[in-house]
């Protein structure tokens, strides 16, 4: 047999593999557009009330109106949790730790059931004004889709779940309209599942560009987050060491506290009714959507203002904590939602405080505060998703500050480095040991490296 017809079935195979990777990219970018620009309009719906009853001549009051939005929010945060403890209970949360669990073997991604619950449910939740990021349900959309195809075209378990990755970049790019980062996004985060080569790593790309071209055409070509920060002088770089230790520490806290609350939170559903709890949140929700709207949502719109509104110390110091404390909450309710865009606007709150404090005892100068709240994005993504390259990468895809890329990437190599030695771990690598000790089963251990039995990380595919 010639060299040419042995090589053909492989050829064949990687094209099939490719074509599938493109039109997976393709309806990830339609699906994620969708949920992104629909949540967009459903947020207006307080406004629009507020407008509607004016116009109808209905007075009920300010406490009417609290009242009021209070229980639209609560009722659309209850229906969220319905869809999911009913139809589909892994569709809670972001689907990254189901996707990484699927890619060895672990967890299954029921894509039927999956797609409605997740769409749905995390438009309900996102537009009730919970603080939760779209690129949650936008990844696990994705990577449905991708499980769709695979099983439809019924690829091999290896290209299954190469295929299953590059879904979810797909969807993470259709989120954030950042193909680069999502592509690093599975080289970093998923390198412990990821079943690399070169076949599989270019059917990634495919995807993820096609998801960009798709989300460009759709919702236009502009960084979600635009930011003008001026060049930083290389003298004031000590400053983002200092904030890479200030994030090292807050990565790691915030990953225990989120653990935490949904501890909290499940061990209260177990005494009383898991739908007690939600409902409160959004009830809270709705209330701060009319008093402080700077409390709740995913934070895309917050980053922004912060960063270029010269905000005073005490009300950065106020949205920090309000933004953690909301964080919390909202992930812990159980409905689909994800944990980036919350990251992220609690970072540049964390980052411009920072910098204010640093200002009140030395001279800083224009924009330097600016910068360090840009910066503290990539530094708490390094440290609580523990993937410092994406989280530069992500941050200078959001807001097209590439003046700021040498200081955010030492920002988020100081954070990790501090996280990593206080024994802080990947959260999505948390959540996803947590959600199989739910589910009765027992987390594999971590592979250790011989001889040294370093931790060398994931679990063991053989």
């Amino acid at each position: 047999m010639s060299a040419d017809n042995e090589t053909s079935p492989n050829r064949r195979s990687d094209a099939l593999f490719f074509l599938a990777a493109i039109v997976v990219g393709a309806l990830a970018g339609v699906v994620g557009t969708a949920l992104h620009l629909g949540v967009n309009e459903a947020l207006a719906w307080p406004t629009l009330l507020k407008s509607g009853l004016d116009q109808a001549g209905v007075a009920i009051g300010d406490g009417g109106l609290l009242l009021l939005t209070g229980c639209i929010s609560a009722l659309m945060v209850l229906a969220s949790v319905w869809l999911v403890r009913n139809f589909a209970p892994e569709a809670s949360g972001s689907g990254v730790q189901e996707i990484e669990g699927a890619m060895v073997g672990l967890r299954q991604v029921r894509w039927r059931r999956i797609l409605p619950v997740k769409f749905v449910g995390g438009f309900l939740s996102l537009s009730s004004g919970l603080v939760l990021g779209r690129e949650g349900p936008t990844i696990h959309l994705g990577a449905s889709i991708a499980q769709a195809a695979s099983q439809w075209l019924k690829l091999p378990t290896k290209d299954g779940y190469a295929l299953l990755a590059a879904g979810g970049a797909a969807g993470l790019a259709a989120a954030f309209s950042a193909p680069l980062a999502s592509i690093l996004f599975v080289i970093e985060e998923t390198r412990r599942q990821f079943p690399y080569s070169l076949k599989t790593y270019t059917g990634v790309m495919f995807a993820c560009v096609m998801s960009g071209i798709v989300t460009q055409e759709l919702a236009g070509v502009r960084p979600f987050m635009a930011i003008d920060v001026p060049v930083t002088p290389l003298g004031l770089l000590p400053a983002f060491v200092g904030l890479g230790v200030v994030l090292g520490v807050a990565g790691v806290v915030f990953n225990s506290c989120l653990v935490r609350s949904m501890d909290f939170a499940r061990a209260l559903g177990n005494r009383s009714s898991f739908y007690i709890f939600p409902a409160l949140a959004g009830f809270a929700v709705g209330i701060l959507l009319v008093l402080n709207p700077d409390a709740t949502k995913g934070g895309e719109t917050l980053v922004v203002s912060m960063a270029t509104a010269n905000l005073a110390l005490t009300s950065v110091a106020v949205i920090v904590l309000i933004r953690f404390v909301m964080t919390m909450i909202s992930y812990s309710t159980g409905v689909p939602g994800g944990i980036f865009a919350p990251i992220l606007a609690l970072a540049t709150a964390m980052g411009l405080l920072y910098g204010l404090i640093l200002e009140a005892a030395l001279p800083l100068p224009p924009g330097a505060v600016m910068a360090l709240g840009v910066a503290a994005m990539g530094g708490l993504f390094a440290s609580t998703i523990r993937a410092p390259l994406v989280g530069v990468v992500l941050i200078a895809e959001l807001t097209g500050s590439y003046d700021v890329l040498l200081p955010t990437l030492i920002t988020a190599m100081v954070a990790n480095i501090v996280a990593d030695w206080l024994g802080g771990r990947p959260i999505y690598e948390v959540l996803l040991e947590r959600t199989l000790r739910q589910a009765g089963e027992t987390p594999p251990a971590p592979i250790e490296q011989p001889q040294t039995g370093q931790r060398i990380g994931g679990w063991d595919q053989r």
